[in-house]
């Protein structure tokens, strides 16, 4: 069984490096979004307790939107997030120190993580909780939105396209003022389940021009780095010419790309990333209550986005401690809740998961018990 430690955290501002606090909850109802408990109509929580996690920068505004509902809920259930990263969540996750994880890249196969996380566990819960664009995002004077292909933003970022004025990006723009301009490309510094998501995409779709594995780690080096969703973002609206990509939520007032697909050019939303999830599949073989997907890079469906983070949280099916295992399962209820799913798209801009997938995903969630 699990070697459980809390972590205790102060309520921060909400930054890639941030740790968020906030109080959790149990779900609204026996609708089918949860197991039951207080309906928010005035009924007193009996929950209490804490809960730690770790992982994904990208899930950060959600789950301070999450935590604020959980608030209101359960004023004696206290949840802490440090979003410390993808990959030093799942790190912790499989080394049992924490209760449970956020990944914007669900547990490896080939890399032993999923059996480490067996082993503490025994069987996994992996669901997606948060379906978000990653969008590309530039700094240019004069310029908001650019068109750009697979292979032209392959080229980009693997450096063989080094100039704003390239004639492969002013073939997709001819409208467009391009300055004769050095570009500078920004990664993410830390180990990063946007970053496996955005490399897998170009190795997909621009594999002549991305010879690079998929991994978590930037393949390329130079150009800049930041830490963190955070940081990215920071780094590309300080500089000029300066590109990058990041959670959607997350881009501000920066330029952003519309993606080759098919044969036209797709800017990220939410319904765009919530397309291209849906024409996503299952992988086979990893448990009855992991939700991992194969995502379909390369679809070529009008309106589907593909350059989609799905992040997922990471529990146990089974906790040494009753109380720890109802506060899990009511944790990640209201996560995928309607309510839950709303507040993140209110915060975030993430797709809202479809009801159909919400169902398949609370069976997982309704297994959570101690043993």
């Amino acid at each position: 069984m699990r070697n459980w430690r809390a972590k205790s955290a102060a309520i921060a501002a909400v930054s890639a490096l941030a740790l968020v606090t906030a109080c959790s909850s149990d779900n609204e109802d026996d609708n089918g979004n949860g197991n039951g408990g207080s309906d928010g109509g005035g009924e007193e929580s009996t929950l209490s307790g804490t809960i730690s996690g770790a992982g994904a920068s990208s899930q950060e505004a959600a789950q301070a939107a999450w935590q604020a509902g959980f608030n209101e809920l359960h004023p004696d259930v206290t949840v802490n997030y440090d979003p410390s990263g993808s990959g030093a969540g799942r790190e912790q996750f499989t080394a049992g120190g924490t209760d449970f994880g956020g990944t914007d890249a669900y547990l490896s196969e080939e890399e032993g993580e999923l059996a480490a996380a067996q082993e503490q566990c025994g069987e996994v819960v992996e669901i997606p909780v948060y379906v978000s664009p990653i969008a590309v995002v530039f700094n240019l004077e004069g310029v908001d939105s650019l068109n750009l292909s697979p292979a032209t933003i392959a080229q980009i970022f693997n450096q063989q396209i080094t100039n704003w004025n390239d004639e492969a990006i002013a073939a997709d723009n001819p409208d467009a003022e391009l300055p004769d301009l050095p570009i500078t490309p920004v990664n993410r510094s830390d180990d990063s389940g946007t970053t496996e998501n955005f490399v897998e995409y170009l190795s997909v779709t621009a594999a002549e021009d991305w010879p690079h594995e998929v991994s978590d780690v930037w393949p390329v080096s130079g150009g800049e780095a930041g830490q963190g969703t955070a940081g990215v973002v920071q780094a590309v609206a300080g500089g000029e010419g300066t590109i990058g990509y990041a959670d959607a939520s997350q881009v501000d007032d920066l330029g952003t790309v519309a993606v080759g697909v098919g044969e036209e050019f797709v800017p990220y939303s939410p319904e765009a990333a919530a397309a291209a999830l849906e024409v996503s599949e299952r992988v086979e073989g990893r448990g009855e209550y992991d939700f991992a997907y194969d995502l379909a890079r390369d679809t070529t469906e009008s309106g589907a986005y593909p350059i989609v983070l799905v992040s997922y949280a990471m529990a146990c099916a089974t906790y040494d401690d009753e109380a720890k295992a109802e506060l899990v399962r009511e944790y990640l209820s209201y996560m995928i809740s309607p309510e839950g799913q709303d507040a993140a798209a209110a915060t975030a801009g993430s797709a809202p998961l479809s009801d159909a997938l919400r169902t398949e995903y609370q069976a997982a969630v309704d297994a959570i018990s101690a043993g």
